[in-house]
């Protein structure tokens, strides 16, 4: 299919205000969609005085909700009722596409499926997590299960989902603006420094707070050897917006940073700079010296590129979907169960000059643009819409 397709009037619902991976998507997805041309709409659940980090150019209705739910189990369970009104209001099945980003706003459109609202809905699975909660579970379950089309960020996500589900999905990329994510530096990048104590390097540099599946610990352990031949090494934590409860493995990988005779704070060995504002991002990107990527289990670890496009080498775990689109000419490869190959691929970054940033870097960001990416979902959404035979007004 190509651009001369209906234009469509298009629901996109995330489920944070907050810049984590899913949410950077729907909102870089909602200005490309908007700039061919389509009616686009972004719904996402906010508190009051809350609002998204960065603003698309496009409407944005909020979904009122509170912060007083003493457990995830209710604020997710309130964060689906958010949106189920705000939808309602907002009349649900005047949309030719209702398309949930995650499975809190899954939930809600497969409610209104079940209700006869709508006719049907478009689900990305970025990826999927481990619940030991049978609610959790549950929901993330229904999530994709009930949708209409089911959307991947990687090919490796698509396989899953046919293996385990039986589930045709359809990839989707990602993309990175090469604008926003330069080499270029700015004032930002001391205000940055000098805000968080950064010195002068090196710096590894960590994207999405402490988690699991980030492996946060293994890299924190692999980051204290590199210390021993790099003493003034510092290892940046950014970012941790999640709404997941991450507290208890925070708390031991904060136990271990005393452990390991480390300490966290401004011009120490381990800056956790929390939640950032959208400016912040790309100055940290420049003033690190690699970014460090050796996650378990990632839907495509969108921030590879945008370190790349920032001219930072990256470490990255020689698993899928990273073995997708990367390769040795493009980053370096660690075991991320191996906390001395994170090590010594760090070190392999920081002193060997390996990464071919003049020509395989800009062939591997040349693929992956958010316009290429706005028309494979158009093509999607018609395809949706042609085989569940859903009406375009």
């Amino acid at each position: 299919m190509n651009e001369v397709h209906s234009l469509l009037r298009i629901a996109l619902l995330t489920h944070s205000v907050n810049p984590r991976g899913g949410v950077v998507h729907t909102l870089e997805l909602a200005s490309a969609l908007t700039s061919l041309g389509h009616d686009v709409t972004v719904f996402v659940p906010a508190a009051p005085g809350e609002t998204l980090f960065r603003l698309p150019p496009c409407r944005v209705v909020y979904a009122p909700i509170t912060l007083s739910q003493a457990n995830t189990v209710e604020m997710v369970e309130a964060r689906i009722d958010a949106f189920h009104r705000a939808l309602i209001e907002q009349d649900p099945a005047s949309f030719d596409v209702l398309h949930a980003q995650d499975s809190i706003s899954g939930n809600a459109l497969a409610e209104l499926k079940a209700q006869g609202l709508i006719r049907g809905f478009v689900r990305t699975v970025h990826h999927l997590d481990h619940f030991d909660n049978p609610r959790l579970a549950a929901w993330q379950l229904r999530a994709y299960q009930d949708a209409d089309q089911v959307l991947c960020v990687s090919d490796t996500w698509t396989r899953e989902m046919k293996a385990a589900w039986g589930i045709d999905a359809i990839t989707v990329p990602n993309g990175v603006d090469i604008q926003r994510f330069s080499s270029r530096a700015d004032d930002y990048d001391s205000e940055i420094r000098q805000r968080f104590g950064i010195g002068d390097g090196p710096i590894v540099l960590s994207v999405g707070g402490i988690e699991g599946r980030k492996n946060t610990l293994a890299l924190l352990e692999a980051f204290a050897s590199i210390r021993n031949v790099r003493p003034e090494a510092q290892l940046v934590i950014a970012g941790g917006a999640s709404l997941l409860d991450h507290d208890a493995y925070t708390r031991g990988v904060l136990r271990r940073v005393e452990e390991l005779g480390l300490s966290t704070g401004p011009l120490k060995g381990v800056v956790i700079t929390g939640p950032l504002e959208d400016a912040a991002m790309p100055a940290l990107f420049r003033i690190a010296d690699v970014l460090s990527m050796v996650s378990l289990r990632e839907g495509f670890g969108l921030v590879v590129l945008e370190a790349l496009a920032s001219g930072t080498p990256v470490v990255a775990s020689a698993i899928a979907p990273f073995t997708e689109y990367l390769d040795d000419a493009t980053c370096c490869w660690a075991d991320p169960t191996d906390i001395d190959s994170i090590a010594s691929a760090l070190l392999h970054a920081l002193d060997t000059a390996t990464i071919d940033f003049d020509h395989a870097v800009p062939a591997l960001l040349a693929r992956f643009n958010w316009r290429a990416s706005a028309q494979r979902h158009v093509d999607a959404y018609h395809h949706f819409l042609a085989t569940y035979e859903l009406p375009i007004n």
